[in-house]
């Protein structure tokens, strides 16, 4: 056990000095006094007993004053931290959020599909670090490489369109992803590229980054995302939403040219299980060894001493209505 707060132990003092005081007082101070021809009396009514449980309320009240010092100092258990050698890659996905991922040709449609497959996939490789990097007409971290899987499920959910201005700027995002892991060390390094539409933005021209990838050695994973031919889209009418029929454009040339000029693979995903069987897929990349630092989770166990803390001061209570009471 250890304490997030332990300057607050001095506080103990306290409790301390008020024993201490109490003590003079019992000790010290002169008392009122009877002279009786015998105490025989008092001895075999008891009042040694009594004597002593006039005390107990009060050592109830300095215990419950310790354990509240105790855990205000917040103490709290956890494991050792130590370095574990285990089996990983760095990983960063690399996500379109254009307006256009909204189309209902997946289930519910794209974009909700591809987020799901993709937790799917995380939660299936707990070694390696992964991050997520988002784009539509610009790009930016919505992750950075982590090997916390809860914070990155989380932060996997909370990927929308229409957070950034629309567009498809697929140089952008990927240079974005290649940069989470220009300082990586790790000896095999991937970004999974996913989108469903043509380059018609950003700043950095698709093939500047796939030879910016290339030269950090980071494979990439394309991944088309679209139906063959139309797909519904939710398009905003005077009498509400309607579904219509647009046509998918992918530019398939494109993908497959980033992903053998860097070492990976080209995919198409026309639905749900099809894009499930493409994360399966890579799932089966090659591992490499590396080291991975172990964090403590730690118990929270401020709470036992507060609820200590709660009974003693009401035993005090029953124990002073108790005194009381006695003759």
């Amino acid at each position: 056990m250890n304490f997030e707060y332990p300057a607050l132990l001095w506080l103990l003092a306290v409790p301390l000095l008020l024993v201490g005081l109490y003590l003079w007082r019992e000790l010290a101070e002169r008392r009122p006094h009877l002279r009786v021809s015998t105490a025989a009396p008092w001895l075999q009514g008891g009042g040694t007993a009594l004597a002593v449980l006039r005390h107990v309320p009060f050592a109830l009240r300095i215990a419950a004053l310790s354990l509240i010092v105790v855990a205000l100092a917040r103490p709290r258990s956890s494991t050792e931290v130590e370095k574990v050698d285990t089996e990983g890659i760095d990983i960063v996905f690399a996500m379109d959020v254009s307006s256009s991922m909204l189309a209902r040709d997946f289930n519910p449609d794209r974009i909700s599909a591809a987020k799901d497959i993709a937790i799917e996939f995380i939660s299936q490789r707990p070694s390696d670090r992964m991050g997520i990097v988002v784009f539509a007409g610009e790009s930016y971290t919505q992750c950075p490489l982590t090997t916390d899987r809860a914070t990155l499920i989380n932060l996997m959910k909370e990927v929308q369109t229409d957070l950034i201005e629309d567009g498809t700027a697929i140089g952008n995002g990927l240079a974005t992803a290649v940069a989470r892991m220009m300082d990586s060390e790790a000896p095999s390094r991937v970004v999974i590229l996913l989108t469903d539409g043509v380059n018609n933005s950003g700043e950095v021209a698709p093939q500047m980054a796939a030879e910016i990838a290339k030269t950090y050695g980071v494979r990439v994973y394309t991944i088309g995302v679209g139906a063959n031919g139309m797909a519904p889209y939710p398009v905003m009418t005077p009498w509400g939403v309607e579904m219509q029929n647009v046509p998918v454009e992918i530019d398939e040339e494109l993908l497959k040219d980033i992903s053998s000029s860097t070492g990976g693979r080209y995919f198409r995903a026309t639905d749900n299980t099809k894009l499930a069987e493409i994360y399966s897929e890579i799932n089966k990349m090659e591992k490499a060894r590396t080291s991975v630092d172990s964090f403590p989770v730690y118990k929270e166990l401020f709470g036992r001493f507060g609820l200590a803390a709660l009974i003693c001061l009401l035993l005090e209570l029953i124990v002073g209505l108790l005194i009381r009471r006695l003759p």
